[in-house]
C-alpha cells in the first residue's frame, strides 16, 4: 500500500466491531511509530495511555462527544463502541510548542491503525477532567485527545465539497460521507 492509498483508507470511523479486541502489543507498536517522528527541539513532551480493558473502555465512553454535524446521532451503540483507546497526554512544562507534537502523534496513530486494518477517530471534544480521574492522570499532564480505535463497522467515503459545504453526513444506506476541498482550492499560490 502506498502513502496515498493509506491516507485514503484513514478515515474517522465512529462505529466499530466492539468485540474484536486490539492487543496491547499492537497498541504499543503504534506508539513506537511516534518515536521516529519529529518533535520541536526534540523535547518529546508526550505520553500515552493505552486502554483496551473492557470495563475501563466502558467508563471512558460516556465522556466522549461524537460527530457534532450528525445532530440526531448520540454516538455508537453498544456493540459498535471502540475496542480500545489511546489517550495522548502532554506536559507544557517540557515544551511550549506541544501542539506540533500533538498533531504529528494523532496522524501517526490513525495511519498506523489503518495500515493494520483498524480504524480510529480523534476525539478532542470530551470531558477531559473526568477522563483524567478515571485514568488517574497527574496534574502535570493535559489530555490533548482520546483516539477511539477498533475494526470499522461502517463505510466512510470521501466526496468533493459541493457548494462550499464541508459538513459530513450519512446517506439513507448509512454510508458516512466526508466532503474534502479540491487540490486546486488548497493551493494558495504556485511559484515556478
Amino acid at each position: 500500500m502506498n502513502v496515498r492509498e493509506l491516507l485514503q483508507k484513514t478515515r474517522s470511523y465512529r462505529r466499530f466491531i466492539q468485540d474484536e479486541k486490539i492487543e496491547t502489543r499492537i497498541l504499543k507498536t503504534w506508539v513506537e511509530n511516534i518515536r521516529f517522528t519529529p518533535s520541536p527541539a526534540n523535547l518529546q513532551p508526550l505520553k500515552f495511555v493505552l486502554v483496551n480493558h473492557g470495563e475501563t473502555c466502558d467508563a471512558i465512553f460516556p465522556y466522549l462527544k461524537w460527530a457534532a454535524y450528525l445532530e440526531e446521532w448520540e454516538g455508537p451503540e453498544k456493540g459498535e463502541q471502540p475496542a480500545a483507546y489511546i489517550v495522548i497526554l502532554g506536559n507544557r512544562k517540557i515544551s511550549l510548542h506541544i501542539d506540533w507534537d500533538y498533531g504529528i502523534a494523532m496522524q501517526v496513530l490513525v495511519l498506523s491503525a489503518a495500515e493494520k486494518g483498524y480504524g480510529g477517530c480523534v476525539i478532542a471534544s470530551c470531558n477531559k477532567k473526568k477522563i483524567a480521574e478515571i485514568l488517574d492522570i497527574p496534574g502535570d499532564y493535559e489530555i490533548a485527545c482520546v483516539i477511539a480505535l477498533g475494526k470499522p463497522r461502517e463505510t466512510v467515503v470521501v466526496d468533493d465539497v459541493a457548494q462550499g459545504d464541508i459538513k459530513y453526513w450519512r446517506d439513507d444506506q448509512d454510508i458516512h460521507h466526508v466532503p474534502k476541498r479540491s487540490t486546486e482550492e488548497l493551493i494558495f499560490k504556485v511559484i515556478d
